[in-house]
């Protein structure tokens, strides 16, 4: 009997590496020696081309996401490559972090992260939105002390 090929990024890296979010975290993203993750959650980051799936993790150093399912590119040289969207952002390059909302879904809240280059990063979807956005600030106001 054939083993199921994983339907995610993430579901392959729990079976490679057992459980728990820190694995997962060391894993899948370069990790500076004494950073701690904060954070993990499931949410949704918002692209040009809609929403994308993933888990925003919130360390000490960073904010990083990574996409639940690879996405499919085209490579330089004419194929195709699949590949997990990543984002990383420097918590030094972060100029702010703010809440929104939509004005006729209250429920539906986003985080908004600003950085010093001026780029946006809104992310949405949380189960858990306010625990997510004070860890965020959290980890934003101790690496500016």
């Amino acid at each position: 009997m054939m083993n199921k090929i994983p339907d995610s990024v993430i579901e392959m890296k729990l079976r490679l590496s057992g459980s728990g979010m820190q694995k997962i975290f060391k894993i899948t993203f370069r990790v500076e020696e004494g950073e701690k993750l904060l954070k993990a959650s499931r949410c949704y980051l918002s692209t040009t081309a809609g929403p994308i799936a993933g888990l925003l993790f919130v360390s000490t150093l960073k904010i990083a996401f990574c996409s639940e399912k690879s996405l499919t590119i085209s490579s330089t040289n004419g194929g195709l490559i699949r590949t997990p969207y990543k984002v990383v952002i420097p918590i030094e390059k972060i100029k702010r972090v703010e809440e929104s909302q939509n004005i006729n879904k209250p429920k539906q809240k986003y985080i908004e992260i600003v950085t010093v280059d001026h780029f946006d990063f809104w992310f949405m979807g949380f189960v858990n939105y306010d625990k997510a956005f004070k860890t965020l600030q959290k980890s934003i106001n101790t690496s500016q002390q």
